[in-house]
């Protein structure tokens, strides 16, 4: 298992790289080039994504369970299906309610997750 290259047109999920993202959140970097990242996020019950910002636009699709999100000082319940907008410089952070999985796209793509 490893990293996606820059760029990688087919990325077997098998083959990516679990990474911690927290304790109790797992992070897996997908398919990427310069402009767009995708990012999957698997968390456990109680697992908290600390408040944050960085200078990336994300918009984060829930794929399953459910979220206490907190963006720019506004708290809402999250379920899947529901797709959240944090544009860049924009504080934002989560606690999760039920164990979950997000899926991250962040433009431009994060060199730091590649450290």
């Amino acid at each position: 298992m490893k990293i996606p290259e820059k760029h990688q047109r087919w990325v077997p999920y098998e083959d990516t790289l679990p990474q911690s993202g927290g304790e109790g959140v797992v992070r897996r970097i997908l398919a990427y080039n310069g402009e767009l990242m995708t990012v999957e996020n698997t968390f456990e019950k109680g697992s908290v994504g600390k408040s944050h910002s960085h200078p990336h636009t994300q918009i984060t699709y829930i794929i399953s369970g459910k979220f206490e999100f907190t963006i720019d000082g506004e708290t809402r319940i999250v379920t899947a299906g529901d797709t959240l907008l944090k544009e860049d410089g924009v504080v934002h952070g989560c606690v999760c309610l039920e164990a979950g999985k997000l899926l991250d796209i962040f433009n431009p793509m994060r060199e730091d997750f590649l450290k």
